[in-house]
């Protein structure tokens, strides 16, 4: 809003009678600012979106540590961020080819594919890790659950991490999320063809606002997040021209099934 309003840091920090370095910590999340600072910053800016004020000050009125603050110190920033975001979408839309989303995972699944990782990591980090990941399960059972929308490759369905049995248990678990009101399974098999974003793993989080929407994309090196509207846009689009490719949810839950029983 600041930059838009063609404002500077010293011009902000005036009006809320802060010192000029102040400014930059509260706009990138470094330090708390609080709603009535957010509606004094985006008043003198000129912002006329309310429902863009409303959304902003309300999350700067949030001080409750969420859950995943437990594992600060103990997991990489990245991990606690994508749950963060999870837990405060109000939709996940989902897109995976090769790994099912490790907000479905089961133990078993998640203990396997984090034995993958390269280094090897030592079996305590596994366990946390694999803890943080069945703790994200929380978000489907919370009061207001996000809309989710899962689009699964037959690749993906189709790894047997853990094994056989393994496998099996995990294609169940995720048919029995699918039954939930709020949550939705497609697949796109392999004679689909090909189809965007095909080799891209993608998270898109959709906030009470469309502005404050956010792209996760996984990498070895960590999640990366994106929030420009051109890149937002582009996402949406992918995540649609996926969703044609792939089945119907009922049909997808068929197929899934089908895979299971031949485990």
């Amino acid at each position: 809003m600041r930059v838009a309003a063609g404002m500077t840091t010293a011009f902000a920090a005036g009006l809320l009678g802060v010192p000029r370095t102040n400014v930059p910590n509260m706009e990138s999340g470094r330090s708390g600012i609080s709603s009535d600072r957010v509606r004094t910053l985006a008043g003198n800016y000129g912002c006329a979106d309310h429902s863009l004020v409303d959304a902003l000050a309300a999350m700067a009125a949030e001080r409750e540590k969420g859950w995943w603050e437990a594992y600060r110190g103990w997991l990489p920033a990245g991990f606690l961020d994508i749950a963060e975001m999870e837990w405060h979408a109000s939709q996940l839309r989902i897109a995976l080819s090769v790994h099912l989303p490790g907000i479905v995972q089961t133990e078993e699944h998640a203990r396997a594919v984090f034995a993958h990782v390269f280094p090897r990591l030592p079996e305590a980090d596994i366990d946390v890790r694999v803890a943080l990941r069945l703790d994200r399960h929380r978000v489907l059972d919370k009061p207001d659950p996000p809309v989710l929308d899962l689009i699964l490759h037959e690749a993906g369905l189709r790894m047997q991490f853990g094994g056989p049995k393994a496998a099996k248990r995990q294609l169940d678990y995720l048919l029995e999320a699918s039954e939930r009101e709020h949550v939705t399974v497609r697949a796109i098999p392999f004679k689909a063809g090909g189809f965007p974003g095909a080799g891209q793993s993608v998270v898109y989080a959709g906030d009470r606002v469309p502005q404050l929407d956010v792209v996760e994309l996984d990498s070895t090196h960590g999640p990366e997040f994106i929030d420009s509207a051109i890149q937002l846009q582009k996402y949406r689009a992918q995540l649609d021209a996926m969703r044609d490719a792939a089945l119907s949810p009922r049909a997808s839950c068929d197929f899934i099934r089908a895979i299971a029983d031949d485990l």
